[in-house]
């Protein structure tokens, strides 16, 4: 009686040895890091690699290693300062195709990585940072789609010689028609327009219609919106240089953005809320560009411009359409050639704009200019003063293979990634919609290392206490729950490993209070157990009853808990969740150690054996 057979005790003993090894990753600790990474088209390779090494070694910036992978290169430091100095002079040396920012890389030896060993992920609250809850304006984006639809509207009603006048009144549409005969008409035209509805005439003005987006056009245009835009944040938050932002959607109009390492929260905020957008302009073929470089002297009707190579060409000073007409990008492949390309869609303005050019200039050179005004706080003579850039920059120069309107592709793109990248540009140039500030948080890096020693103390106090009173309280057996809570933190460390679950102070929270719960499994077992020798002389019956009893209890009390904890990992937001993962997790780890655990250890002990007292 009391003893496990020898498959049960070896899975049981496999699985703490699996936690064993996916926790140990934690001790090691971070190097502090510079991470440098391709900006766009850019491809890092070795002789990237070279060129950093030969870069710090001239300027006796001392480093521990440098290593290529995963296109980046990593190098780690000892000490804050050489990080600091080696990221100030790369971003200068590398310029703006690169993107140089602070890291903290894990030290995990390259046996443990080989098993997949990864460190924890530490939450804002942990590694300090800033914090920003930003709200998209819906009611402008609904006004926005409105307008696109109106001139399309507008468009199709001229054609039939249908309205007297269109006007736009808050989220409606008004409609004067000629007379009100059309009516039946006009209604068949505005219902054709993708998103509209026509609404019942409430003051029975047959002449007049009213027209408004229907509630599936609205919704698509919030939801469109909120992704440009959190497209559209991800690609400035690379100009900060930051290591492993986090750019999610929060209910639906909200974003949070939370940057890692980032202590200037005003220049973030200058750089989340810059103005970008995009221009279509036509090549200058009949002038050279090296001469207006050299020179100085630009064509009548040309401007000079620079690809992010720092190659130059000459584009007219007209511009075909802009970024505020593209409503989509996508990149793909041309069935012809199988090379790659990029899917681009205008609004009715800027189809009309494309076809009358590519009409014009079949086979000439068309290229596409991404333009983004930024605002920087500066020291001039100690004084913050606000300096204010634009940067001008070809991403593309494509041939025009035939005539189009809304609908056209670029090709003659060297890459797939290059195409990627290039849709994104393309569908993130500018913001959908004004985003406001409604929250802002910034977390020092001291503040960050106080709370994880102070979350540790707090986790290793209420360990100690507790590991006291189940020994003075249950001797043996308690020293063996005791045992099982240490496997408990370990199982629940190893967990939040494997699954890059990120650990905030909330979720500390959880794990202290956690440690106090995980015994009382244990404690419910061994009272009950008294209970059982209590009524029967026989040990080991007491034994195994006092464990089959009590699991029904321990069932009970822990999946209460755990719907509770499920509930507020569904409704809660931010370090909500983040203490409802460490208390589910540690639900499931205590019962699996208090129950499965200590009852192999107290059957190795005590199974099978003669046994006239129980030291409990």
């Amino acid at each position: 009686m009391n003893q496990f057979s020898t498959l049960k005790n070896t899975l049981i003993a496999l699985a703490l040895l699996l936690a064993g090894l996916y926790a140990l990753p934690n001790i090691f600790g971070s190097d502090l890091a510079v991470q440098i990474s391709s900006a766009g088209t850019e491809a890092i390779g070795s002789a990237e690699l070279s060129k950093i090494k030969t870069e710090l070694q001239q300027e006796k910036i001392a480093y521990k290693s440098a290593a290529l992978g995963n296109q980046r290169v990593l190098l780690r430091f000892s000490d804050s300062s050489n990080q600091l100095s080696a990221k100030d002079l790369l971003k200068k040396k590398l310029g703006r195709n690169y993107v140089v920012a602070l890291n903290l890389a894990p030290s995990v030896p390259a046996w443990l990585a080989s098993f997949g060993g990864k460190a924890m992920s530490l939450g804002l609250d942990l590694r300090g940072g800033v914090h920003f809850l930003l709200e998209v304006d819906m009611q402008k984006v609904v006004a926005n789609s409105l307008i696109a639809s109106s001139k399309d509207l507008r468009s199709a009603m001229r054609k039939q010689r249908l309205h007297k006048s269109i006007k736009q009144e808050k989220n409606q549409i008004l409609v004067r028609l000629k007379n009100a005969n059309l009516r039946a008409k006009a209604i068949q035209v505005a219902n054709s327009i993708e998103g509209l509805e026509v609404l019942e005439n409430a003051n029975q003005q047959l002449d007049l219609l009213t027209i408004s987006m229907s509630e599936s056009a609205q919704r698509d245009a919030k939801n469109g919106a909120l992704k440009q835009n959190i497209a559209t944040l991800r690609n400035r938050v690379n100009e900060l240089g930051v290591a492993q932002p986090i750019i999610q959607q929060q209910g639906l109009e909200r974003i949070v953005v939370q940057l890692p390492g980032v202590q200037d929260s005003a220049k973030a905020k200058e750089i989340l809320g810059a103005v970008a957008t995009l221009e279509f302009r036509m090549v200058d073929e009949e002038n050279d560009p090296q001469i207006a470089v050299r020179t100085g002297r630009m064509p009548i009707g040309s401007k000079l411009y620079y690809f992010r190579d720092g190659r130059a060409l000459l584009l007219k000073n007209r511009v075909v359409t802009t970024g505020k007409n593209i409503t989509g990008a996508a990149s793909g492949f041309d069935q012809n050639s199988a090379s790659p390309m990029v899917n681009i869609t205008l609004d009715s303005a800027g189809g009309r704009a494309m076809l009358n050019v590519t009409k014009k200039y079949l086979h000439h050179r068309m290229a596409a200019v991404f333009i983004e005004n930024t605002v920087e706080t500066v020291k001039v003579n100690g004084k913050s003063v606000k300096k204010r850039s634009t940067s001008q920059d070809i991403i593309n120069a494509a041939t025009i293979q035939g005539t189009f309107s809304n609908r056209f592709q670029i090709t003659g793109i060297d890459s797939a990634r290059e195409a990627r990248n290039l849709a994104l540009l393309l569908r993130a140039g500018s913001l959908a919609a004004p985003i406001e500030f409604i929250e802002e948080r910034t977390i020092g890096p001291s503040l960050g290392a106080d709370n994880i020693a102070k979350g540790v103390l707090s986790v290793v106090i209420g360990f100690v206490l507790v590991l006291i009173f189940m020994g003075l309280r249950y001797r043996v057996f308690g020293m063996v729950a005791n045992m099982a809570l240490t496997f408990n933190l370990v199982l629940i460390v190893a967990v939040l490993s494997l699954l890059q679950a990120t650990l905030t102070l909330p979720g500390i929270a959880g794990i202290v209070l956690t440690v106090g719960m995980a015994v009382d499994a244990n404690v419910l077992i061994f009272e009950r157990i008294k209970e059982e020798l209590a009524l029967n002389d026989n040990i080991q019956k007491a034994i195994a009853g006092g464990y089959d009893k009590a699991f029904r209890t321990i069932a009970d009390a822990n999946i209460t808990t755990l719907i509770a904890s499920l509930v507020l990992f569904s409704f809660g937001t931010g370090p909500i969740k983040g203490f409802a993962i460490t208390l589910s997790i540690g639900i499931v780890t205590s019962m699996f150690t208090a129950i499965i655990v200590s009852r192999a250890v107290i059957n190795k002990i005590y199974g099978g054996k003669k046994i006239q007292e129980l030291s409990i």
